[in-house]
Parts: C-alpha cells; sequence; structure tokens
C-alpha cells in the first residue's frame, strides 16, 4: 500500500518539526509586518530578510532534531550542523551585504530617474539578516525543535 503524503510528513519527525519552526517563524514576521505596516504584503509571506530569520529557524530545528533523533554524534547531525551554521552566515553575510547594495544601486537609479534620463527601476532590497534576526530565528527554532520532541 503507498503511503500518502500526510502520512510519511507525520512520520518523519525531523520533518515535521523543521517545517513546523520555519512556518510559525514565518508567521511571526507576517504578524511583526501588518503590525509595523498596518497591512499585508504577500511578499513577507514567501519572501527572504526581515525578523526573525525563518531561514536559521528551519536550519536551527534540522540540526536539533536530527542531534536528538539520530546522536550528536551521527553524521546526519554533522551534515546538518554545517548546513544551518552555512546558512546562518549567508543569511547576515553575503544576502545582507547584497541587500545594502541593492539599496544604494535604488538610490543611483533614483537619482538618475529624477534627471529624466532612464525609467524608474528598482532592485529587491531586503534580502538578508541582521546578526540578531539570525540569532532569533535560531532560538525559535532551538525553542520549538525542544518543545516537539
Amino acid at each position: 500500500m503507498r503511503e500518502t503524503f500526510i502520512n510519511f510528513f507525520m512520520k518523519n519527525h525531523i520533518l515535521s518539526v523543521t517545517i513546523a519552526a520555519w512556518i510559525f517563524t514565518q508567521t511571526i514576521k507576517v504578524t511583526l509586518g501588518v503590525i509595523r505596516e498596518k497591512k499585508f504584503n504577500f511578499r513577507w509571506l514567501i519572501g527572504t530578510g526581515g525578523m526573525p530569520s525563518s531561514h536559521s529557524a528551519g536550519a536551527t530545528a534540522l540540526a536539533l532534531s536530527s542531534g536528538l533523533e539520530l546522536g550528536f554524534s551521527s553524521p546526519v547531525f554533522a551534515l546538518a550542523f554545517v548546513f544551518a551554521i552555512v546558512t546562518m552566515f549567508d543569511a547576515q553575510g553575503v544576502r545582507r551585504s547584497a541587500g545594502e547594495q541593492a539599496e544604494i544601486l535604488n538610490k543611483i537609479l533614483e537619482d538618475i530617474y529624477f534627471q529624466g534620463k532612464i525609467k524608474e527601476g528598482k532592485v529587491r532590497e531586503l534580502l538578508g539578516h541582521t546578526p540578531i534576526q539570525v540569532l532569533t530565528g535560531s532560538i525559535i527554532g532551538a525553542l520549538i525543535t525542544i518543545a516537539l520532541y
């Protein structure tokens, strides 16, 4: 008998905890955005950047749940741990720098636009996270994982 996707999802505790942490953190991010802006923006639901980092929450939940489920000396935990470190470094490093560069490019484009030389176009600015957003996401991911184990 074929196993349904829901059954597979529910039986795979590492996967379900990781997705739960990501969804919970993304919900916090959207809620904070609605409170701050007093409107809903669909980009908050699927986009990157913002407080807290759902990437960090998911990566932390993946690593911690792998360690709890399979042992902290398992190769799976080692792989998940390295993945989490790379994900968090990238979120607050490379992607954040790209977002800052996009902000500067948008200012340059705005200046050129007002001089009438080009049509206005925007580069996406909110790509990465501050270190506190990454840390907060990681803490939330760990707390969700502990709560679900």
